[in-house]
């Protein structure tokens, strides 16, 4: 597969959606500073599509899930309809948490966040400028990125808002910002189950229903739909590999969103059974004294604790020399780390330090 082939495969396989014109989907990767170099067109104009789009998806899955459905009796099987009498549309959340909520699903760092979990930075087409200032790692960047792909898939499918919203909503993963942990995020767990082995998980979707009577496929582990009237509307299959020495895992759903949920469920259970999750040791190799810091985030990040805080405190010695005593905590952790020195910096590290070592010899799984 040559280096094309393998970004299209890559990207279409990841938000769910196969371009017929290639070329909509390669200018959502450049960025002005290459066609200002090289000619061509960039994402610009793409992302400027995508931003009204985005904003409309969301919409539409906020309403849809805080409102009354208006039209329920077309999601059931035709056999099992009734007569639906006309009804004001309400919606359980004020306007104004909408508007919080929606601002909080496509603020930048959501949507960089989202690039680079589907590990699309390193497809951008930069100038050189761009590339000497690493502007694949600026925040700004891929949120322009994210946009600009939704963008191209409007115009490739002639703004078509049901394989927009498919892909927005697989993209952009909103439930695990708008539940905020009321069940377990089992997409963001295999994704970070991957990205310890230096990989991201694949996905193959298709719209295809559920057939009991398939022939079983080595290698495959595939569960039926759950849920009234499933096996007739569940329209999307997900299809899903994480490592070569592990079987592929298949589910179905509502929405190709629904069906990965599944799909990452399934997985997350087999490695939950065959003892193959990380534990909080497997996440950091080695505790290091200049980087605790950051290592302490990145394990709270993952979901092992909450984030760790920090609590300041300025005084001076009988020379007047200004001293630090810094405290280190974490909310359910049974310990507390303090210490004292001359410079701000040191003393967090040394506190962060201590309390990494801590968890990691004490975290217990609850």
């Amino acid at each position: 597969m040559d280096k094309k082939q393998y970004f299209e495969t890559v990207v279409q396989n990841q938000i769910g959606y196969e371009f017929k014109n290639s070329l909509l989907l390669r200018q959502a990767f450049v960025r002005r500073s290459y066609s200002s170099e090289n000619g061509g067109e960039n994402n610009e104009i793409l992302e400027f599509i995508g931003d009204t789009v985005l904003s409309a998806a969301v919409m539409r899955y906020l309403t849809t899930k805080y409102g009354n459905d208006l039209h329920i009796q077309d999601k059931i099987p035709k056999a099992f309809r009734v007569s639906q009498e006309p009804e004001e549309f309400h919606c359980e959340k004020s306007e104004g948490e909408l508007t919080s909520i929606k601002q909080k699903l496509v603020e930048k760092k959501t949507l960089a966040m989202r690039i680079d979990e589907l590990g699309f930075k390193e497809f951008l087409i930069m100038g050189k400028g761009d590339i000497e200032l690493n502007m694949a790692e600026q925040a700004s960047v891929k949120e322009d990125l994210f946009e600009a792909i939704l963008g191209a898939v409007a115009l490739d499918t002639n703004y078509d808002y049901e394989i927009i919203q498919n892909v927005a909503e697989i993209m952009l993963r909103p439930d695990s910002i708008v539940d905020n942990g009321e069940e377990a995020d089992y997409v963001r767990l295999i994704y970070e189950w991957d990205e310890a082995f230096g990989s991201i998980p694949y996905f193959r979707y298709k719209n295809e229903q559920y057939n009991i009577n398939n022939p079983r496929i080595q290698g495959l582990i595939e569960v039926p739909p759950q849920g009234t009237y499933n096996n007739t509307n569940a329209n999307y299959s997900c299809e899903m590999f994480i490592r070569n020495d592990l079987p592929r895992f298949k589910s179905y759903g509502l929405s190709k969103n629904e069906a990965r949920k599944n799909a990452c469920k399934l997985a997350y259970s087999y490695l939950q059974k065959n003892d193959l999750l990380l534990t909080i040791r497997d996440e950091i190799e080695e505790p290091s004294f200049d980087m605790a810091i950051n290592q302490l985030e990145i394990l709270a990040r993952r979901g092992y604790f909450s984030l760790p805080k920090y609590e300041y405190a300025e005084f001076h010695d009988k020379d007047g020399n200004p001293i630090w005593r810094v405290e280190c905590r974490i909310d359910k952790v049974d310990a507390t780390f303090e210490t004292e020195s001359s410079s701000k910096k040191q003393a967090k590290k040394e506190v962060a330090f201590e309390m990494l070592k801590y968890v990691l010899d004490n975290y217990k799984e609850e």
